[in-house]
């Protein structure tokens, strides 16, 4: 199942809750040694993986017991690489550099196809 932003909370907690069984299954971890792991209680495990149970911090505990803190990472990274901030950033240097060059900002020439120069 793919998750967006459409998706309502309830559907991505209960998805969530699904993979994360899948991987544990595919660790060969009981919910129980899992849980021991984690340090956190086998009833909030078996509440996770079936989407009732939403704490942050049993997760984390979770991904750490699990080897996986990159997925932690790449939940929220450091930065953000936003195609449309780096484009604003590049835009708002050039026009410093032509103020910086002429005093002013230089207005964007259009030049249309069946112009000629």
């Amino acid at each position: 199942m793919k998750i967006d932003y459409l998706t309502p909370e309830y559907t991505i907690l209960t998805e969530m809750g699904r993979r994360l069984a899948l991987v544990r299954k595919q660790q060969g971890f009981s919910q129980t040694r899992l849980a021991e792991e984690a340090g956190i209680g086998v009833a909030t495990l078996r509440r996770i993986e079936s989407g009732q149970d939403g704490q942050m911090a049993s997760w984390l505990k979770l991904l750490k017991a699990l080897s996986m803190t990159a997925s932690i990472d790449a939940l929220l990274p450091e930065t953000f690489a936003s195609p449309m901030a780096e484009v604003l950033s590049k835009s708002t240097l050039s026009k410093k550099a032509q103020q910086s060059k002429k005093g002013r900002v230089a207005e964007p020439r259009i030049r249309w196809g069946d112009q000629s120069e």
